[in-house]
């Protein structure tokens, strides 16, 4: 990408947030990514309409596209059941859709300062990328509670229920909640967080009433492409382990500790979706490459069926690419509306973008950005040429490439 290229990038797509503003405000939407490509954890301190929603009454997502029946017999769905399951064709079908990704999201310290003062404008001016996306998804890294019992950990958080309002107004059409900050506040904060979300009509994954509502995913169609999104955490302090994850009748996060939960719920849903995304929290807080608990988990989940896999939790970017199977995959978005600040690697932010038809992921575009005041600014210039590059370094460690295969 040539120096004035990321300038450039920013000011379109402020260009095309403007007109996506006064077409549709309201709606979360579900997964999928377009094209146009290139291509860490301080301890805390430091023009298209889119389809409105569905929801259970409990919070749990429902599936918008196909039907029941369509994705037990296969018959639907990009897989169309012809080939086998993770196996399937990377060779672009239907109509492109672009995809944006933004990592942790808390509304703790400067944030919350922002949400508190005007939640619509709290995520402040990289919403101008997320809302150019066709869809766009991020990781919130709280609680939404005023209620419960503070987990015996070091750091805890927990947001007003305008926190909704934020996400939605910076052009977020769902988050995952499946991480090691979902259940700060025990089972009443996650029963608030549902209820609020419900009553706000913004669709959650990887957090439910039971297991199954929280490994289920989320389901929409764009531009005629069924995409479903699921959300689970391989992060969770060892105490929390066995009172956060859900269980039958038991409320809690999807946990990708459960490997073979985890892989059966990217299996059922592969039948019925043009492209499947899985959210994860994962990797090691401060470290920019991938561990072997995240290595170890990528092949199973490409062979149940996921197309992308995209990574939070390191507070650090981490690199991203193809694998040799041709999912993309992101292991880690760093920090996006965080209380971090100063010049070091947990300010270093941005988001992802990604252009997928069908199975394929036939482009990727990164677009940087620095936190500072608690919300990521764009970076552009030389500046931004030089973050460009910063980032593509980080694919040096991880096994992937640059081109899809």
């Amino acid at each position: 990408m040539e120096r004035g290229a990321v300038s450039r990038r920013v000011r379109r797509v402020r260009r095309v947030r403007c007109r996506r503003g006064r077409t549709a405000v309201a709606g979360g939407v579900a997964v999928i990514v377009g094209f146009m490509f290139v291509a860490c954890a301080v301890p805390y301190g430091e023009d298209h309409p889119r389809p409105t929603p569905t929801t259970h009454a409990d919070g749990a997502p429902v599936t918008t596209g196909p039907s029941a029946s369509a994705a037990a017999t296969g018959g639907a769905g990009g897989a169309g059941g012809a080939a086998p399951v993770g196996d399937g064709p990377r060779r672009p079908t239907g109509q492109p859709v672009t995809i944006a990704f933004g990592g942790d999201i808390h509304f703790a310290g400067a944030p919350g300062q922002r949400l508190a003062a005007d939640p619509r404008t709290a995520i402040g001016p990289m919403s101008a990328a997320l809302s150019a996306a066709d869809l766009a998804i991020a990781n919130l890294e709280t609680a939404v509670t005023d209620r419960g019992t503070a987990a015996q950990k070091a750091y805890v958080f927990r947001a007003s229920p305008t926190a909704f309002t934020a996400v939605r107004a910076a052009g977020i059409d769902v988050v995952t909640m499946a991480n090691n900050h979902g259940m700060d506040y025990g089972i009443e904060g996650l029963q608030d967080s549902l209820r609020y979300a419900r009553e706000a009509h913004f669709p959650l994954v990887g957090i439910g009433v039971d297991d199954t509502a929280a490994y289920a995913p989320y389901t929409t169609t764009v531009k005629g492409q069924r995409i479903a999104v699921l959300g689970a955490t391989q992060v969770l302090d060892d105490e929390l382990i066995a009172a956060w994850t859900a269980g039958p009748h038991k409320p809690g996060l999807a946990s990708a500790k459960e490997v073979d939960r985890l892989v059966r719920a990217v299996r059922a849903v592969r039948a019925a979706a043009d492209t499947v995304i899985v959210f994860l929290h994962w990797g090691t807080e401060q470290q920019q490459c991938p561990n072997e608990a995240q290595r170890a988990l990528l092949p199973r989940l490409a062979a149940a069926g996921a197309d992308v896999v995209i990574g939070s939790h390191a507070h650090v970017l981490l690199g991203a690419g193809w694998n040799s199977d041709g999912v993309y995959v992101g292991y880690g978005l760093g920090n996006f509306v965080f209380y971090s600040s100063g010049a070091g690697r947990n300010t270093e932010s941005g988001v992802l973008e990604l252009t997928v038809a069908g199975r394929a992921v036939t482009a990727a575009a990164w677009l940087p950005a620095r936190i500072v005041g608690g919300i990521p600014q764009p970076v552009t210039g030389a500046a931004g040429a030089r973050a460009l590059a910063s980032w593509n370094a980080l694919r040096a460690c991880t096994g992937l490439s640059a081109t899809a295969p």
